[in-house]
């Protein structure tokens, strides 16, 4: 039998889906102090909602909890960037190879409509398809139907934390480009290396897509982070051509 969900428990929800788009897209500003009151009249919402949505975003280190003197919003740094990269790195190349392993026909199909739509939007929308909300949404959902099949929920909801916590970082980087970097091609030669279930070849694609996008980001938004001067180099390789 089927359990409907309180209108409570729609709030809390909701209220926590707001939060974490609203970090995500730096209308919370990374180091930002969460206050309760300001946050209550934000969200409109009570201080026992506004709690447990906090407690649940420290929980995804979006937010960082300050013992009594509250919560803030976690800040960024390089450091954090290049660890972050490093770690999806390998979450992403190993839900990709396993992917590639178990997809059938509808994991084919899938990608194939997913980079299709975000192809045709990228199109419409011109050169700064970047700013827009749609397209980082079909974005999102077509690197998600490269590893849809992998088969382990567990290492789906890995991925998806760690996708969440890099959109925060690459909006930051948006917000100081004035012409983004050509991703369809990327795109196109990582789904097209998924069909082929050419898995070297594949997750070889994914790590320089994902690593170069955090260069590009330390390049465009370098000097919002703190440890700008004393960060180590990032691992971040160049997109090779797809002949070399």
């Amino acid at each position: 039998m089927e359990t409907q969900k309180t209108g409570g428990e729609t709030r809390a929800g909701d209220v926590l889906q707001r939060m974490r788009l609203d970090i995500i897209n730096c209308v919370l500003k990374p180091g930002e102090k969460l206050r309760f009151e300001a946050l209550k009249t934000m969200y409109n919402v009570s201080f026992s909602t506004l709690r447990e949505a906090l407690s649940r975003l420290a929980a995804e280190s979006l937010v960082v909890s300050e013992g009594q003197r509250g919560f803030m919003v976690a800040p960024v740094s390089i450091a954090d960037l290049n660890d972050l990269t490093d770690v999806r790195v390998l979450v992403e190349r190993e839900a990709l190879a396993k992917a590639i392993g178990n997809g059938d026909d509808r994991w084919e199909a899938n990608i194939l409509s997913t980079y299709h739509r975000m192809d045709k939007l990228q199109q419409r929308l011109g050169r700064e398809y970047y700013l827009s909300e749609e397209w980082s949404a079909v974005h999102g959902e077509f690197h998600y139907s490269l590893v849809a099949a992998c088969g382990s929920p567990v290492l789906l909801e890995i991925r998806s934390k760690l996708f969440e916590r890099a959109h925060r970082y690459r909006r930051m980087s948006s917000q100081f480009r004035t012409q983004w970097r050509e991703k369809g091609a990327e795109h196109k030669m990582i789904a097209d290396a998924a069909l082929d279930r050419d898995v070297e070849n594949a997750i070889r694609l994914i790590d320089r897509h994902i690593r170069e996008t955090s260069e590009n980001v330390i390049e465009h938004a370098g000097h919002l982070f703190p440890d700008r001067k004393t960060a180590p180099p990032s691992k971040a390789k160049r997109f090779e051509d797809a002949a070399q």
